[in-house]
């Protein structure tokens, strides 16, 4: 077997030259080879980067040091809402910004290491993000052209790693890495441990060393992980109104079914879900099976969510990558979604990721889900924060896609889609026929 150098982080560096695309593995800082990234921001004169990650770190961490610096060109990704100085620059122009949808972005990048010039995928089809890309039409669906995603270097994170190269992940730190360790000329892979080539079971290496060109043995701690280092980062608003919600979203749920729970309202889901439901929560970073926040600790001993929250792990629990579970999802093996949203018309399309002119720049898995899962419900507020009814006769914001809405739940009514029409089905407590009325801008029909 080939032995792989193990050099330092700034000699990690020093592979990477100016104009170069960067490929950084990580969700958020789970899985995030921070300390390659920082010792490239140490040579503040390698600049003109091409960045490509779900997000560029966080504020003055990660990707979000090289952002400082001044370092990069261009950022590729699918959410950097998570990194305001991300956002304030792309919107000031000082770097640009191409967004891709979560699960497209990982598919680009395995597309990337397999050889694949393009794809095509359903997702983002019919939105603002489909507008200069070429589009078909397979079996009836419209799918969008994808160009595949390489590298000149990759920076990637791993648990263990032997001398002959050979990788293992631990817990939801595969996410993009091992899409990206494969799609670059050069890819370094900092690690946790260092291991005798041969003391890995091969039954259980992850990546093989022939990817791996060279090794940066550096330990992670809570300082590097940024807003995932402990469950006390969560912000989950718990109130009567949005539980009735959580409640209702419950109830259309059936035993075995395979649950993706967007962030905010739905995540309330979660906590009520117990063993005898049957329910098993997926979350797009690449888990399956999710349990409930643990009473305290962080990513340093728990795996995160889609929400870069520590979450516990159920009996039977699986994780992979980020390419594996929105194969997952895009190929129709995710039963119910259950995510928010900013407007749904009674042509039950959605939008849900941006409103033009706020600082927002990231749509995640959103677009991706609201495509791939078989039901889609949405959990929202009836209005907006100015009084403006959220179910409308036709969206005004960008899309995030096109007739996928179910159901959909708000603090005043529960609605679904029937045949094409949008028809009442139930009231939620307090309220009454001649509140949600009033409250609904879109034409529907009551069947109480």
């Amino acid at each position: 077997m080939k032995t792989v150098p193990v050099i330092s982080a700034t000699e990690a560096a020093d592979l990477v030259e100016s104009g170069d695309i960067l490929l950084v593995g990580g969700f958020g800082m789970t899985g995030n080879p921070v300390h390659l990234v920082h010792a490239l921001a140490r040579r503040p004169e390698i600049t003109d980067l091409t960045y490509v990650g779900n997000n560029v770190g966080e504020a003055g961490l990660g990707g979000g040091r090289l952002l400082r610096n001044g370092q990069l060109r261009k950022a590729i990704g699918s959410f950097f809402t998570s990194n305001r100085e991300a956002v304030e620059a792309a919107q000031s122009g000082r770097i640009e910004a191409e967004l891709i949808p979560q699960g497209t972005l990982a598919e680009a990048l395995r597309a990337g290491g397999a050889g694949i010039g393009a794809f095509y995928t359903p997702t983002s089809a019919g939105t603002r993000l489909a507008e200069t890309r070429e589009t078909r039409s397979f079996n009836g669906r419209e799918q969008v052209l994808q160009e595949a995603i390489r590298g000149n270097v990759a920076f990637v994170r791993a648990w263990t790693a032997d001398t002959a190269g050979n990788l293992q992940y631990r817990l939801t730190e595969r996410n993009f890495n091992q899409a990206m360790v494969t799609a670059a000329d050069i890819v370094v892979a900092e690690v946790q441990h260092i291991v005798p080539e041969g003391r890995l079971d091969p039954d259980q290496i992850h990546t093989p060393g022939c990817f791996v060109d060279y090794l940066v043995q550096a330990d992670i701690s809570e300082d590097t992980l940024g807003s995932s280092a402990s469950v006390a980062s969560s912000d989950k608003q718990v109130s009567d109104e949005r539980m009735h919600m959580a409640r209702a979203a419950l109830a259309e749920l059936t035993e075995g079914d395979v649950v993706n729970l967007g962030i905010g309202i739905p995540t309330l889901v979660a906590d009520l879900i117990t063993p005898e439901h049957g329910i098993i929560l997926h979350s797009e970073n690449g888990m399956l099976g999710v349990g409930p926040e643990p009473n305290e600790g962080g990513a340093m001993d728990y795996p995160v969510n889609a929400g870069k929250i520590p979450v516990t792990a159920l009996p039977g629990s699986s994780y992979f990558d980020s390419s594996t579970s929105f194969g997952m999802i895009r190929g129709g093996h995710v039963d119910v979604a259950i995510m928010g949203g900013l407007q749904v018309d009674a042509e039950a399309n959605l939008a849900n990721w941006a409103v033009p002119g706020k600082p927002l720049l990231g749509v995640g898995g959103a677009m991706d889900l609201a495509r791939g899962a078989r039901r889609l419900i949405v959990t929202m507020s009836h209005r907006d924060r100015a009084g403006r009814s959220k179910i409308v006769p036709r969206c005004e914001l960008p899309l995030t896609a096109l007739a996928a809405v179910d159901v959909i739940i708000t603090e005043l009514a529960v609605f679904r889609f029937i045949d094409g029409r949008l028809v009442l089905t139930a009231l939620m407590p307090g309220a009454d026929l001649a509140q949600v009325t009033q409250a609904t801008e879109a034409d529907f029909e009551v069947a109480l």
